[in-house]
């Protein structure tokens, strides 16, 4: 480990903006050591940045530019201080001190471009792609955090990642919407006779939630299969899978009979703690 000093708001940041952004995870990181826990919510922070851009411009061009910062950093090509960026300055941190591989940061910056366009997901291919390289990516690299860059840590990550990520594009439905942004593949709306401009201008239709119960079950089965590999794993590297827990409640939620998928519906955190708690003392994540 190293022992060059960070000053400690560059620590305190990352955490306020992953607990603002991404309750889920940064209650997972609660139960990693405090090495381990610094080095997840640097992680997580910059995905918290990357996710953001889409919400921070209102063109393309302006994203692209922050993307590129990122990956220039990722190739050594940063021009000024990336120290001068906690976000940054603790990732750096985290890839020094647990030996992090900086492609798949540097790929998911990549896909995240997708996010900055009203290009359709054309395929559900093109959604697994996308998320793999994503929400999988954050789950190995999480992984390898906890102390195992295993293959097998890796079928896990890739397994939850779309499991997890099914379900963050349903909950996101009613934002991504009214953006007129689709992340549901268009191939399997037509597959379901449901029309991209009823989606847009949120129309509740039996075609719709027929695709969304498909995409549900395709959720699922990934969860349950990254929960019958964990057991592979050795329990102090399944806390970074923690957060499979509440994404399994958000898919029960997002499943209930007569929901309107248009409708947001925020999760409390309290709840939140509860589910990640829970699940932390349960035997999926213990023996």
């Amino acid at each position: 480990m190293s022992s060059a000093a960070t000053p400690p708001d560059t620590v305190t940041y990352c955490a306020d903006l992953v607990r603002s952004h991404d309750f889920p995870r940064y209650v997972a990181t609660l139960f990693a050591s405090a090495a381990e826990r610094r080095a997840l919510l640097a992680l997580y922070a910059f995905n918290v940045e990357i996710v953001r851009v889409r919400d921070q411009v209102t063109q393309p061009l302006p994203g692209e530019i922050r993307f590129q910062w990122w990956t220039d950093l990722f190739s050594g090509l940063a021009h000024g201080s990336a120290e001068g960026n906690p976000v940054a300055a603790e990732l750096l941190r985290a890839v020094r001190d647990f030996d992090l591989p900086v492609e798949p940061l540097s790929l998911l910056v990549d896909e995240h471009q997708f996010d900055l366009y009203n290009d359709p997901m054309p395929t559900m291919t093109a959604l697994e792609g996308y998320l793999a390289a994503t929400s999988g990516a954050l789950f190995a690299l999480a992984a390898r955090i906890m102390g195992n860059a295993s293959d097998a840590a890796g079928h896990v990550a890739r397994h939850a990642g779309l499991g997890q990520g099914i379900a963050q594009v349903i909950a996101n439905l009613p934002r991504d919407a009214s953006h007129r942004q689709l992340f549901l593949p268009q191939q399997l709306l037509t597959s379901h006779g449901c029309a991209t401009e009823d989606v847009f201008a949120g129309k509740e239709t039996p075609h719709l939630h027929a695709a969304l119960n498909q995409l549900i079950g395709d959720a699922r089965r990934h969860l349950g299969t990254a929960s019958s590999l964990l057991a592979q794993l050795p329990p102090s590297a399944r806390a970074a899978f923690l957060p499979l827990s509440q994404a399994r409640a958000d898919l029960d939620r997002l499943a209930r009979p007569g929901r309107n998928p248009f409708a947001p519906q925020p999760v409390s955190r309290l709840r939140t703690l509860w589910t990640l708690w829970r699940a932390s003392r349960s035997r999926e994540f213990t023996k």
